[in-house]
């Protein structure tokens, strides 16, 4: 699950900085019946703002009153989601750094010490990790040994464990 906004990769203009913290401020500017709105981030390095589009141009009619709200009242919730949002992502020509902005909630260690444990992961949001990470983290093991609890058998899933995913899914552990 997330504990806080990812950082933005994107180059800054002022000190060559690739990272920015969105602190989930909005700037929205109206023109007659056309409304703006852009996302702030702030370069960790010089401090320099810079706007991720989220409105351009769009007509205040077609804009729903609660979006309107929630970007006038600097919705942190309303950040998150827009950031998670491909359309957005790929307008602004940016990425996001996901390190150390999740945490693995386990639910307990009740059941680590069965001969086979049947796990089924849940993301609250799209943060892409691979499950050998996960995994890892979550049982007390290294990375290596993960990887040879695959390459023994004893680790099994029907999706690759090596690759990054976003998705839910399930894995089965053979002690």
């Amino acid at each position: 699950m997330p504990t806080c906004l990812p950082l933005v990769l994107r180059r800054c203009h002022a000190c060559a900085s690739e990272r920015f913290r969105a602190n989930g401020r909005f700037r929205v500017n109206a023109h007659h019946k056309l409304i703006d709105a852009w996302l702030l981030a702030l370069c960790t390095g010089c401090g320099d703002t810079t706007k991720l589009t989220v409105l351009e141009r769009a007509n205040v009619r077609s804009v729903p009153p609660g979006l309107l709200d929630r970007l006038h009242a600097n919705d942190p919730v309303l950040a998150a989601e827009l950031l998670q949002d491909p359309v957005l992502r790929r307008r602004n020509r940016i990425a996001l750094d996901w390190d150390g902005a999740w945490r693995l909630d386990t639910g307990g260690t009740d059941c680590l010490d069965r001969e086979v444990i049947e796990v089924s992961v849940r993301f609250a949001a799209r943060i892409p990790v691979r499950p050998v990470r996960l995994i890892a983290e979550g049982f007390g093991l290294s990375r290596a040994e993960v990887g040879r609890l695959i390459e023994e058998g004893n680790l099994v899933s029907v999706v690759r464990l090596s690759a990054r995913l976003t998705g839910d899914f399930t894995f089965t552990l053979k002690r």
